[in-house]
């Protein structure tokens, strides 16, 4: 054992450098072994390597198949549902272009027009299409566009009096707001 630290500092590196030596000192057979190790880990490794950027590469076609066959399936629906919604409105175009077409009285044209009215509503209501309430209902910002209000006695204040423009619904979701004219009850305010 060295008496002093000094000492330690000048062995240790001594003893350190001659392991080395030793260690790098390699016959040329192992040197070889050692060379053909590491060149077949190599391959192996970019042989991996490969195998992963084809894996990548055929995941990504894959993605790009999938989101093309989705947007043409989305586009073929889309289709689909307005082919079905169109097919029942054209007996409604034949209508209008008999109505057009025909000599009678004003009258006749006028019940021929109410009669395609009616037969468009009914259309409507099968699509689950229907139109909003409006006169003598509460307003309503949310399905209700005010035009402007109106002085009247017979209704109660902030209720619908006149319906401009129908306003409809699909199920639950909103189409078009009415366009209405609300009541301001005058008696209603004072009291």
């Amino acid at each position: 054992m060295p008496k002093h630290e000094s000492e330690l500092t000048i062995v240790e590196p001594q003893e350190a450098a001659a392991t080395e030596a030793t260690a790098s000192v390699q016959t040329p057979a192992a040197a070889e072994a050692e060379t053909a190790s590491a060149r077949a880990e190599f391959d192996q490794l970019k042989g991996e390597r490969d195998q992963l950027l084809d894996r990548l590469a055929r995941l990504q076609a894959e993605f790009e198949n999938a989101r093309k066959r989705a947007e043409r399936e989305r586009t073929e629906f889309r289709d689909y549902a307005t082919g079905s919604v169109v097919e029942q409105f054209l007996p409604v175009v034949d209508n209008f272009e008999l109505a057009i077409k025909s000599t009678g009285t004003t009258e006749q044209l006028r019940q021929g027009v109410e009669l395609i009215v009616k037969q468009m509503e009914e259309i409507l209501r099968q699509l689950q299409v229907n139109p909003i309430p409006t006169v003598g209902e509460q307003f309503d910002p949310r399905i209700h566009e005010a035009l402007g209000s109106v002085e009247r006695d017979d209704l109660p204040d902030q209720h619908v009096a006149e319906e401009v423009r129908r306003g409809y619904k699909l199920r639950e979701r909103l189409l078009r707001p009415a366009l209405v004219r609300v009541a301001r009850n005058p008696k209603q305010i004072a009291e």
